[in-house]
């Protein structure tokens, strides 16, 4: 039984094997030889013992040559962690959500089970940077399963959903930790892995090479120890080395794995270390390209941290240059200039410095920019973000009168720029909030707060039109215009349109321009809605609200596009473009205003046109059109529920005769709660329905009366009696309506002739007419060159003569005297043809 239990402690089933073989031999020699009784009693003990400890001998020299590996606690928990990251990015490769989901719970436990661990390591940066990538790969599923025509299973699309709401709650626990990797992903992982590789036992250590020994310097330097390079020399910034590691760094810049963080920290020492005017300039122009340099990852743009860092840096710089005017930063410095070693300025002389603030300034206000296209503008952090635009803008007044001070025109000319693209779409109180406060974060002798905001708009547009580029002249006249329209300035706005002539080369503009000319363009139309201008705002309005892509032409929104038709490079493109949301214009609104102008032309118009055929064909908006039609159709007509609604109900009372009814709809919607002064917007609204009203009311029923009563109509419209007059004499007068006004009666009499054939056939002759006549002007206009322009040459010549110009006259009507011929020609034409009514 002993030799059992030895054999059982050799855990071995060859060496138990062995043991009964060696058993059943040795009773089968007993019992066929008496003779080797005590041989084998003396012999066999000794060779199965030697047997067996000989298996055991060589197990242990077997493990003598691979000993065993013993993992520490903190390795089979990170080991274990790391199979379910694996297996977790291998599901999001197939898009399999369910096994993602599985996998993201099992690294979770495993994590919870390690926490003593972390609380000693820290969060694995294996799983850091596995969750980041997971939930920058969960918004792209959802963005592609919106679009896809064929959607997921619903067990996959169950978990990706629940999978959006674990990483979002996930990933607050660890905001700090993902910011770092944001900020160099390659590089994220690297030390992680050479602190998980380990010498392994009996092997000598190799030796550190010169990227681990800069790691150690950078490391110790933090600590507060003095860093130390390889072959244990000391490495120390001072002002004699000072030019020769702002070099390296120079060179290091561009390089494939570069440690930019190493770069801003050796930088910043040296800031330290500075002394000189000239030296703490070169430093901060190099410290503050470092700090762009920053690789932005998927995330679009620069985090905000070092966002905050590189304009901090930008103000010191300009208080650097303000405390010593001797030195000048200019981007056109020959290279002698640029010795490594501090100069100073002697009597009379300037130190120019190689370098371009103004494309610090401008990269600043781009990465802001797109900070808040990125930012959810729901959230409060759209708002935090939004506050940092008080210190950009002082940052750009700042720099704008360092550049006035030196005359460096085109830099002052970008500086203006920018500083207007703040300002023109904003009220008055914002523009003078935003004054004080910078004005308050800038030294006295700088700038000074603006006192009124339409003067400093146009201080700023007039500089530009007298010195800027051609592109910088017309962006500057749609954002003077834009601010006109926000303060009800319509016909000053309007005649400097006119005057400017833009809409005959505004398509030759870039996109960003043409988003601003939009812009100007609504807004212009919103202006002369809330002066009542009804005509005038649906000239401005057609041709933006009248496309359906309204989100597109103002870069508010991406509209989906028919079978695929953009890539993937213009859709970048697109979202790049897009405004952030403080400055958008409501689309609601806009819809509102624009339908509203419709129903007060379109109903009219219908009514006048009556049962004839060729009349009725004649549209105003045809986007009204269609949604009066689809609502006519419709079998039941429930309360309104939306603006559309509220509008289409007010358009078939005022139709029908019943504008109180069109009153009371066209009030209660209540997005005029958005417009100032909502009050006067409702009662004008009320005044044009009344007065609509009263003309749609004549034209359907002109053919029932022989004459009408005008006491009677003003009091039926509820209208002054001068007001009814007018509006029935200005009728008669247009020739809308056949009837005269008997002033001793006061009365309307009304004539009804009908037209005979011939001149029934005259007047569609008299129409197709006017129409070749208009085509043979408009081919007139684009042979004949314009004052002051040269005849262009080549097939597209006549395209690019006539482009503007009919965009122009759909926009706000036709300009000049040319226009005076044909409308002549039709009165006389039509009045011949209306005599023989008589």
């Amino acid at each position: 039984m002993s030799r059992f239990f030895r054999a059982g402690e050799s855990d071995s089933d060859d060496t138990e094997s062995d043991y009964s073989d060696e058993l059943t031999n040795s009773e089968s020699d007993s019992d066929s030889d008496d003779s080797s009784d005590d041989e084998g009693e003396a012999q066999g003990p000794s060779k199965i013992r030697s047997r067996l400890f000989g298996a055991a001998a060589s197990d242990s020299d077997s493990d003598d040559d691979t000993p065993r590996v013993v993992r520490s606690a903190k390795d089979k928990r990170f080991e274990e962690i790391e199979q379910a990251v694996t297996s977790m990015a291998n599901g999001q490769k197939i898009n399999d959500w369910v096994s993602v989901q599985n996998e993201f719970d099992r690294a979770n436990k495993a994590l919870q089970k390690a926490v003593g661990i972390i609380a000693q390591s820290g969060v694995p940066k294996f799983y850091i940077k596995a969750v980041a990538e997971l939930e920058k790969s969960i918004q792209g599923s959802l963005e592609k399963e919106k679009s896809a025509s064929k959607k997921m299973n619903a067990s996959n699309a169950k978990a990706l959903n629940s999978m959006k709401q674990k990483i979002k709650k996930n990933n607050r626990q660890y905001e700090k930790e993902i910011q770092e990797y944001e900020k160099d992903p390659e590089n994220y992982d690297v030390e992680v892995e050479e602190e998980v590789v380990k010498p392994k036992k009996g092997k000598k250590a190799v030796p550190a090479s010169d990227d681990e020994d800069e790691a150690e310097e950078a490391d110790a330097a933090d600590d507060g120890f003095t860093p130390v390079g390889a072959g244990g020399k000391t490495v120390e910034f001072t002002q004699e080395n000072l030019f020769k590691k702002l070099r390296e760094v120079a060179e290091a810049r561009g390089k494939k794995n570069t440690n930019r963080d190493e770069q801003v920290r050796v930088l910043e020492r040296l800031l330290v270390v500075a002394t000189t005017p000239y030296q703490k300039i070169r430093v901060l122009l190099g410290l503050i390209s470092a700090q762009l340099d920053f690789t932005t990852g998927l995330s679009g743009y620069m985090a905000i941290p070092l966002w905050k860092n590189a304009e901090k840096y930008v103000t010191v710089l300009l208080t650097t240059l303000e405390a010593n005017p001797g030195y000048v930063v200019k981007e056109d410095v020959p290279e002698e200039d640029e010795a490594e070693k501090d100069r100073a300025p002697q009597k009379g002389e300037t130190v120019f410095i190689r370098g371009s603030i103004v494309a610090f300034v401008d990269r600043l206000d781009d990465e802001f920019t797109k900070s808040l296209q990125n930012i959810d503008p729901h959230t409060t952090d759209y708002v935090d973000r939004l506050k940092d635009e008080v210190s950009l803008y002082t940052v750009i007044v700042r720099s704008h009168a360092y550049f006035t001070r030196l005359e460096m025109t085109e830099a002052v000319c970008r500086s203006t720029m920018r500083r207007l693209e703040h300002l023109y779409f904003k009220p008055d109180v914002v523009i003078l909030a935003v004054e004080k406060a910078s004005a308050g974060a800038l030294p006295d002798n700088v700038a000074t707060a603006a006192t009124d905001s339409t003067a400093l708009i146009h201080d700023l547009c007039v500089y530009l039109y007298k010195n800027a580029s051609s592109l910088l002249r017309t962006r500057a006249m749609l954002c003077h215009i834009y601010h006109h329209a926000l303060h009800n300035r319509f016909f000053v706005a309007r005649d400097m349109l006119l005057m400017s002539h833009l809409q005959e080369t505004i398509h030759q503009a870039d996109v960003t321009t043409q988003i601003l000319h939009n812009r100007t363009m609504v807004q212009l139309g919103l202006c002369a809605f809330r002066g009542g201008m009804v005509r005038e705002a649906h000239a401005c309005l057609q041709d933006i609200s009248g496309t359906g892509r309204v989100k597109e032409l103002l870069a508010q929104g991406l509209s989906l596009q028919r079978y695929g038709s953009a890539t993937p490079e213009q859709e970048k493109l697109d979202r790049q473009r897009q405004l952030p949301f403080h400055m958008h214009i409501n689309l609601e609104l806009l819809e509102c205003a624009y339908l509203t102008c419709s129903m007060l032309l379109e109903i009219p118009a219908m009514a006048a046109a009556g049962s004839s055929q060729d009349t009725r064909k004649k549209v105003i908006s045809k986007p009204f059109r269609r949604m009066l039609d689809y609502n006519s159709r419709q079998v039941f007509s429930g309360p309104p529920e939306n603006t559309r609604d509220h509008i289409m109900g007010a358009a078939k009372a005022l139709a029908s005769g019943e504008w109180q009814k069109a009153v009371e709809l066209i009030s209660a919607i209540k997005i005029w709660d958005l417009m100032p002064e909502t009050a006067k917007i409702k009662e004008m609204l009320g005044r044009k329905i009344q007065e609509e009203g009263l003309r749609t009311y004549l034209f359907t029923n002109a053919s029932y009366y022989s004459s009408v009563g005008l006491d009677q109509l003003a009091k039926m419209f509820e209208l002054p009696l001068s007001v009814a007059v007018a509006i029935v004499s200005k009728m008669v007068w247009n020739e809308e309506l056949a009837a005269s006004i008997d002033q001793v009666s006061n009365v309307v009499v009304l004539h009804h002739i009908e037209p005979r054939k011939v001149q029934s056939l005259a007047l569609a002759f008299a129409e197709k007419a006017a129409s070749f006549v208009e085509g043979n002007e408009k081919l007139l206009e684009s042979k004949t060159p314009q004052q002051g322009e040269r005849p262009k040459k080549g097939p597209n010549a006549n395209k690019d003569q006539t482009s503007g110009k009919q965009q122009q006259q759909r926009t706000m009507g036709p300009r000049g005297g040319n226009r005076g011929s044909r409308n002549q020609f039709n009165n006389g034409l039509g009045n011949s043809v209306r005599g023989g009514r008589k």
